[in-house]
């Protein structure tokens, strides 16, 4: 992949216009956007996890979603989830498990969001929400979890991805057993 050139440069990505050369000799030309790193965390305690409630604009509704937050300049993963995790839920964790990572759509973007479990949670002075998010903080049975999954309570791909990442888990899978659909 060969970049052409920029089309869009500013904020929180970029979008470039590449040239792809295929097997069989073929080349193309595509457009690219790049977004840069994010983090996914999925904040646990004993039978319970949080998720937040946040406004999104794009879609001009309310969600429900795990923590998440991109990473800065210079930032690791690892960085991002601690603050990310403080910034959305005013938690910290003594215990940020990285379990893998997604591409979101890797037809048109390179984003890449790191998905984390977090545990050990106690409250943390440093809680900073940004002026322009709208969060509730949701305290939720993890089984509770699966069923607004089932029903499109939850829609958010990042965060089905997560809890199903994180559904399968060793912890997981001896703590809470078979969660097949239940007919």
């Amino acid at each position: 992949m060969k970049k052409i050139d920029d089309i869009y440069n500013g904020g929180r990505f970029k979008i470039e216009r590449v040239e792809v050369d295929l097997p069989g000799g073929v080349t193309l030309e595509r457009v690219v956007v790049k977004p840069g790193g994010a983090v996914a965390m999925l904040p646990m305690e004993g039978d319970y996890c949080y998720l937040i409630r946040q406004y999104r604009y794009p879609i001009d509704e309310y969600i429900y979603e795990a923590p998440a937050g991109t990473m800065n300049e210079g930032e690791t993963p690892d960085e991002t989830a601690y603050r990310e995790l403080i910034e959305e839920t005013g938690f910290r964790s003594d215990k940020l498990v990285q379990i893998g990572f997604i591409y979101t759509t890797p037809g048109y973007t390179n984003e890449r969001i790191w998905l984390y479990e977090a545990h050990d949670l106690t409250p943390s002075n440093e809680f900073h929400k940004d002026e322009d998010e709208l969060i509730e903080v949701v305290k939720v049975k993890k089984e509770e979890v699966f069923e607004m999954i089932r029903d499109g309570r939850i829609v958010d791909a990042k965060t089905i991805c997560l809890v199903l990442k994180s559904l399968l888990s060793d912890e997981a899978v001896k703590a809470y057993g078979s969660l097949a659909r239940k007919e």
